[in-house]
């Protein structure tokens, strides 16, 4: 059985898709970058790699989806 901190530390990421810190990342991300990043999702995640932001694999997928999210909402 879980602790109760175990409860409360896994109770601060549910039900949230996209945490604040990854959101705020893939915005600058997009503001300072536009011409990296576009639509394509595979293409958002092959322009991350290079980049050094100390992103797990996880993590680089997610700034990778919201930034395509973002992208489509501009246009």
């Amino acid at each position: 059985m879980e602790t109760l901190s175990e409860l409360r530390y896994l109770g601060d990421y549910l039900g949230k898709s996209v945490l604040k810190g990854l959101k705020y990342r893939s915005e600058v991300l997009l503001r300072e970058f536009p011409e990296k990043f576009g639509k394509d999702f595979e293409k958002n995640k092959a322009s991350l790699e290079p980049m050094e932001l100390g992103l797990s694999k996880v993590s680089r997928n997610i700034v990778a989806g919201y930034i395509t999210r973002l992208a489509e909402k501009q246009e």
